[in-house]
């Protein structure tokens, strides 16, 4: 997803290293400077395309590339939410939203032309892009609708196993997942970010000339989809993310056989030994992961690693024999008066370190380049994009000239924003009792401003700090409520609607930079983004539902499905208004310390060389396996890496052309096993084998049992 976004959740193509469309950036670059000698018209991307007519934007808005959205943004919905309630770490989806939308439309077409209906081929790359837009904003609705951190948070499940379980204030601080308050919820928080930066599109991308290298990126792959090289390599692409697609939904079917019961199948397989498997290491054959972490960066999945074993290895062990010192003994693994305050508490103290630390460091970095900006008059302050401010290419001059033909009026922005700002004025404050009218008049006062240095930021670094903006909102309206008048589900919806606000803002002029490229009209990429979400905040709710009815134990530590960031976020909340009174013995020293070594990891990776800064570990990368149950995930992700790294070592440039769309087809296939998996839970059909693995000693025992038994 564009400026990956949002969430608590660990954001993969920000700032952790260099992303998939980075990678495509720096790739595309290295071709220019490989061909630099053919002259600037070879050089030009608009000059191959100047004999292809723009469609108009209303043109550009077709019936199949919203009937493609859909199918894709539920595919893709049901991934992301499949991550969401596992680990949070979402991958970018943008490369396979645009892969996957160029090929479906192909077979579109192909099958209209068999049938003898086809009566207009043509796919044009803004159609291409409407079609990335339109699936990026449905599927971002999975990730930002917090079903996986803040809303999922709200919960009684969650309630349960969080530091204010046995409080007196628990029933006011708990609100179970409902879909029609949940569909209310997101159509009215959801669209108010797309109002607040319309009025700033021009100075964003043509005044400022912000890079979005994610969106750069992007538009980058369409327009060499859609030149007659692009399109046979996209063609190669698409056959390899459709062969590795079926092998990962076939082996995640042949798993499901084996899973009648808990800690059954391949996924509790004990690849290290058994004595590793009861210290939580082994790898559970997720394809799903090894496709992930063949498009995260190297550092994001060592840095996993060396988390599982400080927490896993080290630190928990040795907290575990403190039992009956630090803390009292006997409690059920979930009581957070225990070590799972320990694993949950020092996690945050992690991300808010490291949080904070960009947060202070991107936000000082954004006024600086503004100052600079207006100051100074020149665009040379903020990542220029052509290469020469004084003379303006060809390609810049064509894309300002189409850029500027359809506007959306100002006046619409500024009353949508005012319209939607008053309706969830008088109707939140419904939906989440606590939360008050003012709080909301608060946040939508404030959110213009913060959608405007998200934004900017996104487009200096490529790193969304929606995440930070939420949790800031969750202490502020937390603390504001009061433990007292339910400030815990306050915080936790006033997150909601500041998360919403500037990710979606983000994530509009992220959008507009590649239509700004690939020639698509402003008018249509905004019309495709304000489809998307509102396709996105039924799917997803939806989708969610179907995961909420199928699987009893959701969200439940320990569970397929254990939701540990919306731990995460509940817990912040109680923070937020509880103070550090509730944390176990010991557990603030801790958390001092690891607040203090995130900032620390931070400053050394800002001050070093870059060629030993490309090795100093991520702290929000390390956090995610002290609050998970295991290293399964981390081993996962640490295999891509290994595959990708072995095809790079022999074939550079065919890993490089398909290494992204492998890894999507592994993360397509398994996610996309979630649907028929979820339909068989619903109609209570169970796998019919139970596959585990006991030690010698123990294989005798049940042996001995059963012939006792049988008797």
């Amino acid at each position: 997803m564009a400026c990956m976004k949002k969430s608590g959740e660990l954001e993969i193509g920000d700032k952790m290293g260099k992303s998939n469309e980075q990678y495509l950036l720096d790739t595309e670059a290295e071709t220019d400077d490989d061909e630099s000698n053919k002259g600037k018209e070879m050089d030009s991307v608009e000059m191959m395309f100047k004999d292809t007519a723009i469609p108009p934007w209303k043109e550009q808005l077709t019936l199949r590339a919203f009937v493609v959205s859909a199918m894709l943004g539920i595919m893709f919905s049901f991934i992301v939410m499949k991550l969401n309630l596992t680990t949070g770490i979402i991958p970018s989806l943008n490369v396979a939203a645009g892969l996957l939308g160029f090929f479906m439309v192909k077979a579109w077409t192909k099958v209209l032309e068999q049938s003898g209906m086809l009566k207009d081929d043509t796919f044009t790359r803004q159609e291409n892009t409407i079609i990335q837009t339109c699936v990026v904003a449905t599927c971002g609705i999975a990730f930002s609708g917090g079903f996986g951190s803040y809303l999922f948070g709200m919960s009684d499940t969650v309630a349960a196993q969080s530091s204010d379980a046995n409080s007196p204030q628990r029933d006011m601080n708990v609100k179970n997942p409902g879909l029609g308050w949940m569909i209310c919820f997101l159509l009215i928080v959801s669209f108010i970010g797309l109002c607040s930066v319309v009025p700033l599109r021009k100075i964003m991308i043509i005044d400022f000339k912000l890079i979005y290298p994610s969106g750069t990126a992007t538009a980058h792959l369409i327009n060499s989809f859609h030149t007659p090289q692009g399109a046979k390599l996209a063609k190669q692409q698409v056959r390899e993310l459709g062969r590795f697609f079926s092998i990962s939904f076939l082996w995640s079917f042949f798993q499901w056989f084996f899973t009648s019961g808990d800690h059954c199948g391949f996924q509790s397989f004990p690849v290290f030994g058994l004595k590793a498997y009861d210290n939580m290491f082994f790898f559970d054959f997720s394809t799903m992961y090894i496709g992930v972490g063949m498009i995260c960066p190297y550092l994001i999945n060592i840095s996993l690693l060396l988390g599982t074993f400080l927490s896993w290895g080290i630190l928990w062990p040795i907290i575990e024999t403190k039992e009956g010192d630090w803390y009292e003994s006997g409690l059920e693994p979930g009581n957070f008066h225990g070590i799972q305050g320990y694993r949950v508490f020092t996690a945050i103290a992690l991300i808010l370190g490291d949080g904070l630390y960009n947060f202070l460091k991107v936000l000082g970095n954004t006024f600086h380049k503004l100052y600079n900006q207006i100051q100074n008059k020149k665009s040379c302050a903020v990542l220029p994009v052509g290469p020469d401010d004084k003379e303006i290419s060809f390609d810049d001059q064509r894309r300002k000239e189409v850029f500027m033909k359809d506007q959306i009026p100002t006046w619409l922005a500024v009353v949508g924003y005012l319209g939607i700002a008053a309706i969830a004025t008088v109707t939140l404050p419904q939906i989440f009792k606590p939360l008050k009218w003012y709080h909301v008049l608060l946040i939508y006062a404030f959110a213009p401003a913060l959608a405007f240095c998200n934004a900017y930021g996104c487009g200096l670094t490529d790193w969304s700090l929606a995440s930070t903006y939420g949790k800031l909102a969750i202490f502020v309206i937390g603390e504001w409520a009061g433990k007292m008048q339910g400030g815990v589900l306050a915080g936790l919806a006033a997150c909601g609607v500041m998360l919403n606000i500037v990710s979606t803002a983000s994530d509009l002029i992220q959008d507009f930079k590649t239509g700004y490229m690939t020639l698509a009209s402003p008018r249509s990429m905004f019309v495709s983004q304000v489809i998307g979400t509102a396709m996105g905040c039924v799917i997803a709710p939806c989708v969610f539902w179907i995961y909420y009815q199928a699987f009893p134990d959701l969200g439940v530590a320990g569970s397929e499905y254990p939701a540990p960031t919306a731990t995460v976020f509940r817990n912040l909340a109680i923070l937020g208004v509880e103070g550090f009174g509730s944390l176990p013995k010991h557990c603030l020293s801790l958390c001092c310390g690891f607040f203090s070594v995130a900032i620390l990891i931070n400053v050394a990776r800002d001050i070093a060389p870059k060629k030993w800064a490309r090795f100093i570990p991520v702290p929000m990368a390390i956090a995610i396996p002290f609050y998970m149950t295991g290293s399964s995930v981390a081993i996962d992700m640490c295999l891509g890496s290994l595959i990708l790294f072995i095809w790079e070592t022999k074939n550079k440039a065919d890993s490089e052309a398909f290494g992204p769309a492998v890894a999507s087809g592994l993360i397509c296939g398994e996610g996309l096993w979630s649907v028929p998996k979820s339909i068989l839970a619903l109609a209570k059909v169970s796998p019919p084998i139970c596959m585990k693995f006991l030690s010698k000693d123990m294989n005798d025992n049940v042996d001995l049992f059963i012939e006792t038994i049988t008797r």
